[in-house]
């Protein structure tokens, strides 16, 4: 299946922060949240079932446009680290914060004393998103992840809410990897409105519907919890300017 997605350099960030790329950032944000103007890109190639039917995905915190720098004002614990997430890779995307809290525990610092931000971007966007998404547009089969459960391409967010025996490791059971269970212990997720913006505009252009509609639909299924900011980049140039070490994710 071909997929043509924006391609990022996964070790570069963005590290100023001016007042005219305050306003700039402020218009995007304005943008994406009214579900205004979608990329223009090269389409993902996604088919959707004859009668596909969303269930309903609680709507993503709420953003705030003026501000979006506030929201790292919570990185605070002794220890201190951003994951890139930025392609799908089976069981690993999220077994790094997973690891940078049990092992922090096992040497005496506890999670609430850890400060871990995973920023979702690129190919590995379709995990900031709800089950209904999943299950309309295919995104396992274009993404090829594969459910755990079915051994099929997924129709549901497998990181989202994992069923028991979904994540089994080798002398750890079950792996705490869900982002609910991640953000349970305090991790801090962020989505890339630009790779969100660039996917639901080719997924538009692949099932001949209005951009802004099909925006609007990807924004209200982001999942709770997980922030939308401008790009997944700027998001780890601001977790890096609050002390976090960057840490390669997949």
């Amino acid at each position: 299946m071909q997929r043509s997605i924006p391609t990022h350099n996964p070790h570069r960030t963005m590290s100023t922060n001016s007042e005219n790329g305050g306003t700039s950032r402020r218009r995007f944000l304005g943008a994406l949240a009214a579900g205004a103007g979608a990329v223009s890109v090269g389409a993902l190639s996604f088919s959707v079932p004859a009668s596909a039917e969303s269930e309903h995905v609680a709507p993503s915190v709420a953003m705030n446009p003026e501000d979006p720098d506030s929201w790292f004002a919570g990185i605070k614990g002794k220890h201190r680290a951003v994951f890139d997430i930025f392609t799908p890779q089976g069981v690993f995307p999220f077994l790094g914060p997973m690891t940078f809290l049990m092992t922090n525990e096992s040497t005496g610092t506890p999670a609430k004393d850890c400060s871990v931000v995973t920023i979702i971007r690129h190919e590995a966007v379709p995990f900031a998103l709800g089950n209904n998404l999943w299950k309309k547009y295919k995104l396992g089969e274009a993404s090829k992840v594969t459910d755990p459960e079915t051994k099929a391409p997924a129709v549901r967010n497998i990181f989202w809410q994992p069923k028991p025996g979904d994540f089994v490791l080798p002398g750890l059971g079950d792996a705490h990897v869900g982002i609910n269970q991640l953000q349970a212990q305090g991790v801090m997720f962020f989505a890339c409105g630009a790779a969100l913006m660039s996917m639901s505009a080719g997924v538009a252009q692949q099932t001949h519907q209005d951009p802004k509609v099909v925006l609007k639909e990807f924004m209200t299924s982001v999942l709770p919890g997980v922030r939308v900011v401008p790009s997944g980049v700027w998001a780890l140039g601001r977790a890096q300017e609050h002390g976090c070490a960057y840490c390669f994710g997949w």
